[in-house]
């Protein structure tokens, strides 16, 4: 993990955090220097002056490991594979799953459709109070450099995004990610704006000797991102309806905690009533929105996060008069327009923000109120 001065002082924050996280759970965090990382060669001025290596952190090639997993599904007699279909209420009770290659009928249904979760659910039900699920969509890319790398390469996380990684894959190419971005709705293909970025990060920050090498592929997908930033899982307010999405970034690490509760309720005797047990409780699909911070600390943080954001794009203000705090003013006072604007009882997450501040503004505080309507309808 290196740390250079291509962002603000939140990257600070968090390389420092890794090592006492490191040391809490007895785990190696060891001081190295950032030209003997092997693969690493940045621009000059962008070139890293302080580094962790974390020796027991491992990585896996996200492709190899999806190929395991689609392995052991054709192997379970008990799986059934079919193309996207409609979910509906069956007549008589259930749930009915039309597809291309059948229909399927079942007394319960767990929804777990990523950031497509929330269509669904409104074409089955449209009063349904569950947690909108939205979309943060993330763009990569995989090159064929000159050598492979025997090791990660990253950053700390960064302003609304999970900072800038290079992972070697099984193959000997090089996986570079990642941009994010909020959206309102699942989007279908990277932007030039998100490709221009990822690149310019990675060839001056990483590799520069990464120029020259071959685009193998590019990658886009959507994280499902909840209206407030947490997880939604567990049963719904109508009989028999489970979800399991709004889990962002954590959802692969967090999958079997996820899965073995899930299963454990759906194959309990009785039939399950109210929120889960254990950790996952705190995440029922039908409950109030949860809010981390107060709208003024909110609007604070998303502020952090813009100019950061700024920072890393190399925006440099005139060092004539008081441009530098004129910026920070200026972007504190359009966070705080922006949350100003959302409707009672709703905080959006520092992840969402720019869907606050940006001409997605309105379409967000709707939402949000169509949501705080119908939560209030099935709790009076």
């Amino acid at each position: 993990m290196v740390l250079n001065t291509v962002s603000s002082a939140m990257d600070d924050t968090a390389f420092s955090a890794v090592a006492r996280t490191a040391a809490e759970y007895g785990l190696g965090c060891e001081a190295t220097a950032p030209a003997e990382i092997p693969g690493y060669r940045p621009l000059d001025n962008d070139r890293a002056l302080r580094a962790w290596y974390l020796p027991a952190e491992g990585f896996i090639d996200a492709r190899a490991w999806l190929a395991t997993l689609e392995a052991a599904l054709a192997a379970l007699p008990n799986a059934i594979r079919t193309p996207a279909g409609t979910l509906t209420a069956a007549p008589g009770g259930g749930y009915l799953l039309d597809t291309p290659t059948g229909a399927f009928r079942a007394p319960r249904a767990v929804v777990a459709a990523g950031a497509w979760t929330t269509p669904l659910l409104e074409a089955l039900d449209p009063d349904l109070p569950v947690v909108p699920v939205l979309a943060a969509a993330g763009t990569a890319v995989t090159v064929a450099g000159p050598e492979p790398w025997p090791r990660v390469v990253r950053t700390p996380n960064r302003a609304y995004a999970c900072g800038l990684h290079a992972v070697p894959q099984a193959d000997g190419t090089l996986y570079l990610g990642a941009s994010a971005q909020a959206a309102l709705t699942p989007t279908a293909r990277p932007t030039a704006g998100a490709l221009r970025f990822l690149l310019d990060a990675a060839l001056s920050q990483l590799d520069h000797g990464l120029a020259g090498a071959g685009i193998v592929r590019t990658h886009h997908g959507n994280r499902p991102l909840s209206l407030d930033g947490h997880p939604v899982i567990g049963p719904t307010v109508r009989e028999g309806l489970w979800v399991a999405s709004g889990t962002h970034r954590e959802g692969l690490h967090a999958s079997p905690l996820i899965a073995s509760v899930l299963a454990d309720a759906l194959l309990a005797p009785a039939p399950m009533t109210g929120t889960l047990s254990g950790p996952l409780a705190a995440f029922a699909p039908c409950r109030e929105l949860i809010a981390d911070h107060t709208l003024k600390e909110a609007a604070a943080e998303a502020a952090t996060h813009h100019a950061a954001l700024a920072a890393e794009a190399r925006m440099r203000p005139p060092l004539t008069g008081a441009w530098p705090q004129a910026l920070t003013d200026a972007y504190a006072a359009r966070m705080e327009n922006a949350y100003a604007a959302m409707p009672d009882g709703y905080v959006p997450p520092p992840d969402l923000a720019p869907l606050a501040y940006e001409n997605t503004g309105p379409a967000l505080a709707e939402l949000a109120a169509a949501h705080l309507a119908r939560h209030a309808r099935a709790h009076r």
